[in-house]
């Protein structure tokens, strides 16, 4: 028998669980199976792997010496299919760009330039919710740039093997309709709404916690917070059933109006980002990331009351 990969990831589920039944559980096999696939893998290489009883199994030294060789070609491997599925994808240069991103306010901004600017090259773009899983796209080579968000200053996934750049730091704003009592002040404490309903858009990082914990320092629990995509946000909003929950370059709408909260105890990063091993998209984002800048420079523009608000607090908007 010759040796595979399977049977390496084998021999390293038994030894991380310590036992052939957890291990055949962990691998969706019978006990009975992996029990006889053991023993092949045992006299293929020459001797025991485990000690084995009642109380579970034990790595012998020739299964230690296993182990270590298996820890380094299992991730090697690995790695070695992410980047072959990656070239794969991003075959063809920056002849088209692949666009991911949440559902914020710089996407369509930046679709506009990259067509303009480069007008034989087919845009396209994918959006989710998730944030975690727009970063796996570019893991695999499926996407060659996100826009995403963060809450504060938590980490962007996969911040270990994509290249993340802060492309501008908003405040989070209220949305009022246009007939609410506090819509025509400059600025409100975040305790003034306590017996107000929320609406925000969902996502997969800590901004619904943060939110619960920036109330709780106010000394207040939300009523409810409607969590639903931006249209029925802002018709909520519209209609007076709830107040709602922006980035501050949320663009002007009919009958909303968008408020700071004193102090600014929310905010939210926009990044751009790329796959370092990625040569095209790498070799591309210095213009990408300009289009981007740009955009959301216009998006900044477009809000009145953010641009008031910016000149008296420096630490946002677009990085220095």
């Amino acid at each position: 028998m010759e040796l595979e990969l399977r049977h390496l990831r084998t021999v390293r589920a038994i030894a991380d669980t310590g036992s052939l039944t957890k291990a055949a559980t962990a691998l969706g096999l019978a006990q009975p199976a992996l029990s006889a696939q053991l023993r092949r893998i045992e006299k293929a290489l020459g001797g025991p792997l485990f000690d084995r009883d009642h109380t579970g199994a034990r790595v012998t030294p020739l299964g230690e010496l296993v182990l270590e060789r298996a820890r380094i070609v299992l991730p090697a491997v690995s790695e070695l299919q992410e980047e072959a599925v990656r070239f794969a994808n991003a075959m063809g240069s920056m002849e088209r760009f692949r666009l991911g991103g949440t559902h914020g306010p710089l996407l369509g901004g930046l679709v506009d330039r990259l067509a303009t600017a480069h007008p034989a090259a087919p845009v396209s773009t994918y959006t989710s919710w998730s944030v975690a899983e727009i970063a796996s796209q570019l893991v695999d080579g499926r996407l060659d740039f996100a826009l995403i968000g963060t809450c504060g200053e938590s980490a962007p996934p996969d911040a270990d093997r994509l290249e993340w750049q802060v492309v501008g730091v908003d405040p989070v704003f209220v949305m009022l309709p246009e007939t609410h009592p506090l819509s025509g002040r400059g600025e409100l404490e975040l305790s003034e709404l306590a017996e107000e309903c929320w609406a925000d858009v969902p996502g997969d990082g800590c901004f619904a916690d943060c939110f619960v914990a920036a109330c709780a320092r106010a000394g207040f629990r939300p009523v409810s917070v409607y969590e639903t995509d931006t249209s029925s946000v802002v018709h909520l909003v519209q209609v007076g059933r709830a107040v709602g929950l922006c980035r501050a370059t949320f663009p002007p709408t009919p009958g909303v109006v968008t408020l700071p909260v004193a102090g600014a105890p929310l905010s939210w990063r926009h990044l751009l980002g790329w796959h370092p091993r990625s040569a095209a998209a790498s070799a591309a984002a210095g213009a990408v990331s300009g289009h981007t800048r740009a955009a959301y420079a216009q998006a900044v523009e477009r809000s009145e009351s953010y641009t008031r608000w910016l000149a008296t607090h420096p630490g946002f908007g677009a990085p220095v």
